[in-house]
């Protein structure tokens, strides 16, 4: 008997200047858009998880200091279900030598004309969304999330 799993994953939303750090990115043969995001791995806590995925794909440092949400979106193309916590926080630094991880075309900076412009190359809905609960104010604290051993 299978047990159903759905993909936890995280994601970065950070904004500088009015804009948003995101990555273009290869999946499936088509350019998409997403904040700098991945997988959960065996281990890994969720923020040290966003610090991972954010420096691998984008080459900055990044320091989690709240959670905008926790979103939960079912793919009707694959079937599969994903679990996303997004964090925003601050950069701490910037590797722009660091090779990107495999499909990551390169980190960009998107004010809101440039992401209306991008809405059909969005990797999920949930990239808006999680944009959109920034906007919103939406910052919970860090101490939600309890690590247990």
């Amino acid at each position: 008997m299978s047990v159903w799993k759905p993909h936890v994953t995280v994601a970065a939303v950070l904004q500088r200047e009015g804009k948003f750090l995101l990555v273009e990115e290869e999946v499936d043969g088509r350019v998409v858009y997403n904040q700098p995001a991945g997988h959960l791995e065996p281990n890994e806590s969720l923020a040290a998880a966003a610090m991972r995925e954010t420096l691998e794909e984008t080459g900055y440092s990044f320091v989690p200091e709240a959670l905008v949400g926790i979103y939960r979106w079912h793919n009707v193309v694959n079937d599969n279900t994903y679990l996303r916590v997004a964090f925003t926080g601050r950069i701490a630094g910037y590797d722009g030598d660091r090779p990107l991880d495999q499909g990551i075309i390169r980190p960009l900076w998107l004010d809101q004309n440039d992401l209306a412009g991008h809405a059909r190359q969005l990797r999920s809905p949930m990239v808006q969304r999680c944009i959109d609960d920034y906007r919103n104010g939406h910052r919970y604290p860090l101490q939600l999330l309890q690590e247990l051993e």
